[in-house]
């Protein structure tokens, strides 16, 4: 099920990646779904690469991005579900891999596989951390989703079941829902595993997780699917999977060009819990300072303090000599000359 909206400059090469792993009508559903775009026309594509092979379906209006993944899922006819964006791709082996694995088990609720991180020409930036290195089940899964999403939507596959025992997705979190979703399953299904790179996850300036970025909307609606999910994990850990996923959050956020008014809320919230330490103390301490920074430059020089002591606490100025340059510049410019020791 391919949802598009607007934007057709990458759609050939996704029903070209797909159309490649073809096992015929009878097998396997092909159909775009078009959010009622009202700039670029996706159904001569369509019909110059597929023909009649793929289905094309139009919306009367825009329904949005979440209500048009879970308008796919509601058209799907398959006992597996896989939502590809329009600029992403399948690689060679992806539903020949997945359904050798899946014919095997009939209590699975989704299979994923490892995925590549490319850029506007297709080139390689990056793949998935390995979760295990051969295929199977993941056991405990539930203690990474529940910290980080570490899944892509080109990459997995849901069964019909999943979605129709848990509901489709979210329309409360537009960024984060897939990651919601992904731990909603993994707390009630065994996921399945396959460590080759099947999938290609595309990054780039137009898409819609880019401006939910810059919006600051990203932040947000992570920190709300943090506090969503917390229901799903596993009671006696819940607490501590929800803390190390504020942590990852909090860092990844600071390490992005923003200085939005979620990311320092996020920093002072996990600045001011008192005697416990993140896991990552060089990332944590070096984000803090920027924190600081931002702080500064808004004018709230209090703030800007308190993280840049926050920072020396994490990661004692003995630890590295960056820092400690860091930390004695800024306070030399934020009292007017005078520096820690």
């Amino acid at each position: 099920m391919i949802p598009a909206y607007n934007r057709t400059q990458y759609l050939e090469k996704t029903l070209t990646s797909v159309l490649s792993q073809d096992p015929g009508a009878d097998e396997m559903q092909i159909e775009v779904v078009d959010d009622a775009s009202s700039l670029d026309d996706p159904e001569p594509i369509v019909r110059r690469i597929a023909g009649n092979r793929v289905s094309l379906a139009r919306n009367p209006k825009n329904l949005g991005l979440m209500p048009n993944f879970n308008n796919c899922i509601d058209r799907s006819r398959g006992h597996w579900v896989h939502i590809l964006h329009t600029d992403d791709l399948v690689l060679p082996g992806f539903y020949k891999q997945l359904k050798i694995a899946l014919e095997e088990r009939n209590d699975i609720g989704a299979a994923f596989c490892r995925h590549a991180h490319i850029d506007e020409n297709d080139r390689w930036n990056a793949t998935s951390a390995l979760e295990r290195p051969t295929a199977g089940v993941l056991p405990n899964f539930i203690e990474k989703i529940g910290v980080s999403n570490r899944i892509q939507f080109p990459a997995i596959v849901v069964s019909r079941s999943a979605y129709e025992r848990l509901g489709t997705f979210r329309l409360d979190l537009p960024y984060a829902a897939d990651w919601e979703m992904w731990i909603r399953i993994a707390a009630h299904f065994p996921v399945w595993y396959e460590p080759n790179v099947l999938a290609a996850f595309r990054g780039h300036s137009e898409s819609a997780t880019a401006a939910l970025m810059r919006s600051g909307e990203a932040l947000v609606d992570l920190r709300r699917c943090i506090e969503i999910s917390h229901r799903w994990l596993p009671p006696e850990r819940a607490e501590t999977i929800s803390r190390a996923a504020k942590e990852h959050v909090y860092l990844w956020m600071l390490s992005e060009p923003s200085e939005s008014e979620a990311v320092l809320g996020l920093v002072k919230e996990l600045i001011s819990v008192p005697g416990k330490l993140p896991r990552n103390r060089i990332s944590a301490a070096n984000a803090l300072v920027l924190a600081a920074r931002m702080y500064y430059r808004q004018g709230q020089r209090l703030k800007a303090l308190v993280c840049m002591a926050r920072a020396v606490a994490i990661r004692p100025v003995v630890a590295g000599r960056p820092l400690k340059r860091t930390v004695k510049s800024f306070y030399r410019k934020l009292l007017g000359g005078i520096g820690p020791a």
